[in-house]
């Protein structure tokens, strides 16, 4: 199975979408994102971050306007454009966010199915956010999407990065970086699998 994996691998750059669901300024979540994506790019990836911030999206609900909304489509066909997902999260009151849930939301299928995606969860509190990631890969699992078994549970996000950015802890660092490795590679593995069933 290990040989069938590396055979679908191909030379072409994958490409890599990560989802901020933070609208904070002084994010963590945003800051974790932009270090795998960062990693990413070092593996060969072509990257963007979604910040949700600076994208003008609805509530989810039926029979909106989305003419008046062309966030909502630029925003689908990016991802749809992608190899590879980061979906990033803070936690709050024990699951993810509600703007990381609307925008997966204002999605579909067509979006997410057979793409790979790696889970990232940050926490203020000591435990991390070890139930937000449990969350989001059953809404994964529910899209068809191929939730990469490395995930990242950031706690203590007040004091969790120094002052350049990078993790203090050198374990969570380096589980970051492995995590953004994986993703690469089967983001590769998973443009492969959906060009063969095309």
């Amino acid at each position: 199975m290990k040989t069938a994996l590396v055979q679908l691998e191909t030379e072409e750059k994958p490409r890599i979408v990560a989802l901020c669901g933070s609208l904070g300024d002084e994010s963590a979540t945003r800051r974790a994102c932009e270090l795998v994506l960062g990693i990413a790019r070092e593996e060969g990836a072509v990257t963007e971050l979604v910040d949700l911030r600076t994208w003008k999206l609805p509530f989810a609900a039926s029979g909106f306007d989305e003419s008046q909304w062309p966030d909502v489509a630029r925003l689908n066909a990016l991802v749809r454009s992608c190899d590879g997902l980061l979906w990033a999260t803070p936690e709050y009151h024990g699951s993810f966010s509600g703007t990381f849930k609307n925008a997966l939301d204002l999605g579909s299928f067509d979006e997410y199915r057979g793409r790979a995606v790696a889970l990232l969860g940050i926490a203020g509190g000591a435990i991390g956010a070890t139930q937000s990631l449990s969350h989001l890969r059953g809404v994964a699992r529910t899209l068809h999407a191929l939730c990469i078994n490395e995930q990242v549970s950031i706690p203590r996000s007040y004091s969790a990065f120094d002052v350049e950015g990078q993790l203090k802890d050198e374990k969570l660092a380096a589980g970051l970086r492995h995590m953004a490795v994986q993703l690469v590679r089967w983001s590769k593995i998973a443009r492969s699998l959906r060009e063969e069933a095309a």
